[in-house]
């Protein structure tokens, strides 16, 4: 059962690797966030959020929402993924929490709802 993260502390984990390809920067993602998953089985109070790639710069920016940064620090050192920088961050979504996610969050979920509204009208 993963426990509920009552601080909504949220820290950004920065990666900067020019010799990975934007394939092993996803499946560095995919490594921590089993990890953080693992840890929040295990009761630990530290939950995935999302990534990011960025393709151009080859990096990869991981958020989570975390008790403390030793946590998200600890998930980084299970996971055997070295990190240049990790910051405490605060997550402005107050814009779309009232009205539900923001236009383009449901990706294909959303593309395909949308064509099925089309092909009723």
């Amino acid at each position: 059962m993963t426990k509920a993260i009552k601080s909504g502390n949220v820290y950004l984990v920065e990666h900067y690797s020019p010799g990975l390809t934007v394939d092993g920067l996803g499946s560095w993602a995919a490594r921590v966030r089993d990890m953080a998953v693992a840890m929040g089985s295990e009761g630990r109070a530290v939950r995935y959020l999302r990534s990011t790639i960025v393709p151009a710069d080859k990096a990869l920016l991981c958020v989570f929402e975390a008790d403390s940064e030793e946590l998200v620090r600890e998930v980084y050192a299970r996971a055997g993924v070295p990190f240049e920088r990790l910051s405490a961050a605060i997550a402005d979504e107050s814009e779309w929490l009232d009205s539900g996610p923001p236009p383009g969050a449901g990706g294909a979920e959303e593309a395909a709802q949308r064509s099925t509204e089309k092909e009723k009208s």
